[in-house]
């Protein structure tokens, strides 16, 4: 009786942790989302339903749901160029790799490509992680090197036009979030790029120029060493020995942007 009290304390106490956590988080994300851009927030909530849809392969969805959120950015300038929409042309291309890959397995009805020979939808692939990359290497171009104050009065005007709240305060503060947002960009796009290389190292391969292939994976692990879907591709190239993820690695995957090759 004594053990199924204290298990039950235990318990109780597991449950208090875990709703204090909850609104801990709530509170958190709330103010953050006080602090986003308003503009883009809608972009934002949609593109949180991207995963379901490609794990499901609900593409005519992915490409409905990539067509509306960048629409969304294409229509403020100062997003016109940013990584964001980096992520939605490596995201199209991920997705075409995909059903080139495998159409024969992809229901005609969740197929918004059924038709197009897998050549033509390679192609397309290709075509769409240049842009990311031309995307990533401008975003690197433009901001690298700088510090928070030099990027905060390079954007200022271009991001403020148009930005109009109810609370004129609140302008200040969706700067300074951006300019954080902008900051974690540039950390995160080496890694970004990496996962274009493997993808265009996906294309490579798919049409028989290994060599080429070879080329992006090792830009790729360059770029994130640790990138293992490009360190494997290269491996398979090479006739080497696959390497396995780690404990670690299999419940924390690094990887956060689709790529054709998780």
């Amino acid at each position: 009786m004594a053990a199924k009290r204290s298990i039950g304390r235990l318990i109780g106490v597991m449950l208090i942790v875990v709703v204090a956590g909850l609104l801990v988080a709530k509170s958190y994300y709330k103010s953050l989302n006080r602090s986003v851009d308003p503009r883009i927030i809608p972009a934002r909530r949609l593109y949180e339903g991207y995963n379901e849809y490609a794990m499901k392969g609900e593409y005519i969805q992915v490409f409905a749901l990539l067509d509306t959120v960048g629409k969304y950015y294409l229509s403020i300038p100062h997003y016109c160029q940013s990584f964001e929409l980096g992520v939605l042309e490596n995201n199209r291309a991920a997705a075409l790799l995909t059903i080139a890959l495998y159409q024969d397995s992809i229901p005609a009805a969740r197929n918004p490509y059924d038709g197009l020979s897998a050549d033509s939808l390679v192609q397309m692939a290709a075509f769409h992680i240049q842009e990311a990359i031309g995307l990533y290497d401008h975003w690197n171009l433009s901001y690298s090197g700088m510090n928070r104050d030099e990027i905060k009065e390079l954007i200022r005007e271009g991001f403020l036009e148009g930005l109009e709240p109810s609370d004129p305060g609140l302008k200040e503060k969706y700067l300074e979030n951006r300019v954080d947002e902008m900051e974690e960009a540039l950390k995160e796009n080496p890694r970004r790029l990496s996962v274009c290389y493997t993808n265009l190292g996906l294309v490579y391969r798919y049409q028989e120029e290994y060599v080429k292939a070879a080329e992006q994976y090792k830009m790729a692990i360059e770029l994130w060493d640790r990138n293992l879907d490009a360190e494997n591709n290269l491996n398979k190239l090479l006739n080497r020995p696959l390497r396995k993820r780690n404990f670690i690695q299999r419940m924390f995957p690094p990887s956060r942007d689709a790529s054709a090759n998780n």
